[in-house]
């Protein structure tokens, strides 16, 4: 296993997804995964419940956040937090949206008081909260306005990666409709995405001079116009603006041709202009060892890369991959020495 400072603390996920599954998974084959301490916070009862359905003998322990560490090794770590849950894996239940919500603002609020160097969430069905008042179109959003919220130096800005051993991807929009991306995407916004991936990947992962690759928006990146101007009136003065503050960067790129294994050697990390764009490809060639890294934050936050998998909820057949090297890669980025 690897040795942390302090734990890392993980969400509840929606309780009738897998995120429980992966999370029990994981916990179980934590010294073969190299995995660092973390502790779980929800419905005791719940998880214990959920473990007996999937056939997982495991020992736990209801803590407080700061004892989670020395017994993390021996039992899982269990801090109490919202209401009681039934376990009706694959069944939506309104009911349980609070303490979902919950768990998630209870995660950051103990980074903030240093007891945990990350937070690894679980997935949510965003529709499964809007009933109890959740606004935001997704983690990446919400854990934004956590960090405005809680911390001295708003506004943040958070920027979402999903990163893999053989590609990292940043859409510069993300949760909106795809007939609204022209509207939202502006030469600042490019700009400030980009500028936070380049800080992100020089200060977090270690990039001495980050390679940041543009794609276009239009097919062939827009044909010179032929097939649209947004490459010609807003991407290339973005990329202009960039290369004066001395970022590396290539663009605008045709996204058709940027991901082959010969044109991903030629950078560290594409930039699409929305979320589809760079999330099929990398979720294409890693999805079970790739991460969501959210950028920007004045924390750590990481997550598997997939969502609830209602289907494959309670079964045990779920892959605890994705969410083992959220687990890791938190690490990594919270004490660069920890593995």
């Amino acid at each position: 296993m690897v040795s942390v400072a302090k734990p890392l603390a993980v969400t509840s996920g929606e309780p009738a997804g897998i995120g429980p599954d992966i999370m029990l998974l994981s916990w179980i084959a934590r010294k073969a995964r190299s995995l660092p301490a973390f502790y779980w916070r929800g419905d005791p009862d719940f998880i214990s419940r959920r473990a007996k359905r999937i056939g997982l003998d495991i020992p736990f322990a209801v803590v407080e956040p700061e004892e989670a560490a020395a017994c993390f090794s021996k039992c899982l770590p269990l801090v109490k937090t919202g209401d009681a849950i039934d376990d009706r894996p694959g069944e939506e239940i309104e009911d349980t949206a609070k303490s979902v919500i919950a768990s998630i603002e209870a995660c950051v609020h103990d980074v903030l008081k240093g007891q945990a160097s990350g937070v690894v969430t679980n997935p949510i069905n965003k529709a499964a909260l809007y009933g109890a008042g959740f606004t935001f179109p997704g983690h990446t959003e919400y854990l934004g306005h956590l960090a405005d919220k809680l911390w001295t130096e708003p506004p943040y800005h958070p920027v979402m990666m999903i990163a893999g051993p053989d590609l990292m991807v940043v859409p510069i929009t993300i949760h909106i409709a795809l007939k609204d991306v022209p509207e939202a995407l502006t030469e600042d916004l490019i700009v400030k995405t980009a500028t936070i991936t380049a800080n992100d990947l020089k200060h977090r992962f270690g990039f001495s001079a980050p390679r940041i690759a543009l794609c276009g928006l239009n097919p062939h990146a827009g044909e010179n116009g032929a097939m649209g101007l947004e490459e010609q009136t807003i991407i290339m003065p973005a990329i202009e603006r960039l290369r004066a503050d001395g970022i590396d960067v290539a663009g605008p790129l045709p996204a058709d041709t940027m991901f082959h294994p010969e044109a991903r050697r030629t950078y560290d990390c594409a930039l699409g202009m929305y979320h589809d764009q760079v999330l099929v490809p990398a979720k294409t060639i890693g999805f079970d060892d790739s991460v969501n890294v959210t950028l920007g934050l004045p924390f750590i936050r990481t997550s598997p890369d997939h969502g609830t998998a209602y289907s494959l909820a309670g079964t045990g057949k779920a892959r605890p991959d994705s969410f083992s090297a959220a687990l890791r890669m938190a690490a990594v980025l919270s004490d660069p020495g920890a593995i």
